[in-house]
């Protein structure tokens, strides 16, 4: 008999302390004397309400545990149930050893575990992984975790009015934690997933590695325009994608796009061909949340009853690099 996955549960870890524009703007404003910005531009340019803020001894870890545990309580998961643990997050601990390993120990796990990252599409790549790994037989139950402490990437100090543009995203963003799990099914879950990248555009959002002896050493910066550019030709291709898989845009109970901020949500929403109407907005209240995204999506919908079993999921990434890709799930 045929081997499937399915998705059966995500949950997300939201910090409590939240940061309002007001209070972003202040710092900056503070930590960069000459340089103008213009109160409210985080939200007229991004949408930005408020973002959230993770404890300052909180590590990205300890985040992803917080939504672990939380998924393994709401789904009656033992820790000796799990075959594999993933963590795609971003940002992580240290350069050694895995993240995955120090989550893994914290929730008393004895599967294999290894990292796995590609920006903001991390989570929706573990996903292609597990998918994959249970339909080969190898695992039957993947555990994908995910924790981004983005806020202290920050760029508060600017020397160069030029400079301002492309540290406005870092302002945005927000910190959060996710969990999905992933397993055997003998029904089709995970009914396909395609991913593409334009790798020429990769310089168009960076955050270097404060460990190596880099030629592009700093803080994350944005180009947002750039960005946006880096992104050509994979609209058409992802639409194809959904052709491929088997379904149409139109079918979806739930569509999940990723969100770094209102604007580009829309945007993206247009390259995929849904009102941006249909996607529940996260954004505004959290900021950009990076790979915990569309994990926050499913579990918001999953609270407000708006994710039921039997529905038809679209999962949507583009992230820099540039990648792009798609999820399609029965849940």
């Amino acid at each position: 008999m045929a081997v499937h996955s399915a998705i059966v549960h995500a949950t997300v870890h939201v910090p409590e302390e939240r940061q309002s524009v007001a209070a972003v703007e202040d710092r900056f404003r503070a930590s960069s004397p000459g340089i103008p910005m213009s109160r409210g531009v985080l939200q007229h340019m991004y949408g930005l309400a408020q973002r959230t803020v993770a404890p300052p001894e909180e590590q990205p870890s300890d985040l992803a545990v917080h939504a672990a545990r939380t998924l393994l309580d709401e789904t009656g998961t033992r820790p000796g149930d799990v075959d594999l643990l993933l963590y795609a997050g971003i940002l992580a601990d240290m350069e050694e050893p895995a993240t995955a390993h120090v989550v893994a120990a914290e929730l008393g796990l004895g599967c294999p575990v290894f990292d796995l990252k590609n920006a903001c599409n991390g989570v929706l790549n573990a996903l292609e992984v597990a998918d994959a790994l249970i339909r080969g037989g190898q695992y039957r139950r993947v555990l994908v975790t995910s924790a981004e402490v983005s806020t202290r990437e920050s760029r508060w100090s600017v020397a160069d009015p030029g400079e301002v543009l492309n540290a406005l995203p870092s302002l945005s963003t927000g910190d959060m934690s996710s969990a999905v799990l992933v397993a055997a099914s003998d029904r089709p879950g995970i009914l396909g997933s395609r991913f593409f990248a334009n790798s020429w555009g990769w310089e168009a959002a960076t955050l270097p590695n404060p460990y190596a002896n880099h030629r592009r050493m700093g803080q994350l910066e944005i180009d947002s325009a750039r960005l946006v550019a880096s992104f050509d030709g994979m609209p058409a291709k992802v639409r194809g994608a959904v052709g491929d898989i088997g379904v149409s845009v139109d079918e979806f109970d739930l569509v999940c796009v990723h969100q770094p901020s209102v604007p580009f949500t829309r945007i993206a929403c247009g390259w995929v061909g849904v009102d941006p109407d249909r996607v529940l907005a996260t954004f505004p209240a959290h900021g950009n949340v990076a790979t915990n995204t569309i994990p926050l999506q499913l579990a918001t919908a999953l609270g407000a009853g708006r994710l039921r079993p039997g529905d038809l999921v679209g999962m949507f990434g583009f992230a820099s690099g540039a990648s792009a890709g798609v999820v399609v799930c029965r849940w």
